[in-house]
């Protein structure tokens, strides 16, 4: 007997939780000029926090300059 956490739960819950933070990146990250397999790298807590701080110190989404208007 495996117990409560057998093989099969652990795998399962790493697959969503995987899928939970690789959509919202792969996502987001085309709008900061990053390209989306790049979004791969949040399956690695690391990865994720990394990726989190490019985006933090981005200037921001691509759009936003082209809507300035100038006085």
């Amino acid at each position: 007997m495996m117990g409560y956490l057998g093989t099969g739960n652990v795998v399962t819950g790493f697959l969503f939780l995987a899928v939970l933070l690789v959509v919202p990146f792969w996502r987001i990250l085309p709008r900061f000029d990053i390209p989306a397999p790049f979004a791969l790298l949040a399956i690695l807590p690391v990865g994720a926090l990394i990726l989190l701080w490019v985006i933090a110190f981005r200037d921001g989404f691509r759009d936003r300059s082209d809507n300035r208007e100038e006085v």
